[in-house]
């Protein structure tokens, strides 16, 4: 996630657990088992590709290359919140990332602060839209 490049709607390999044949349901569990931070600087996410290819020949030990992906999430959404402005107050998180237990912990870390997540997160956006659209033909 981020606002420079264009191929934002890719995801940084990993991060959905396809790249390092890990099961999605488990790869935020996964992660807390760190014991080496990796960073994963590229802000690019076809250039994070090539970097989490590079960890994994060299030989990391994957619950470290998954906490280095959800940091890196982290810091990217922590560098847009900020260019807002921050944030005060609650903290909701919707989409299907908010699935990822990695991912929501690293930033609660980086927020300092507990994120609010709805049972269901990655239907809230179309929740929303088929809300406005009732209450438009009503």
């Amino acid at each position: 996630m981020n606002d420079k490049c264009g191929s934002r709607h890719r995801e940084i390999p990993g991060s959905n657990g396809k790249g390092l044949n890990v099961e999605l349901d488990s790869i935020g569990n996964i992660s807390f088992e760190t014991q080496k931070e990796l960073t994963i600087s590229s802000i690019c996410t076809v250039f994070a590709e090539s970097e989490v290819i590079s960890l994994v020949s060299e030989g990391e030990e994957l619950e470290d290359i998954l906490y280095g992906i959800h940091k890196a999430i982290a810091d990217r959404t922590m560098g847009l919140i900020n260019r807002l402005g921050g944030v005060e107050g609650e903290v909701i998180m919707a989409g299907g990332v908010a699935k990822n237990i990695g991912v929501v912990k690293a930033l609660e870390a980086a927020l300092n602060a507990p994120l609010k997540i709805y049972v269901e997160p990655q239907i809230v956006g179309a929740l929303g839209a088929a809300i406005l659209a009732l209450e438009k033909t009503a």
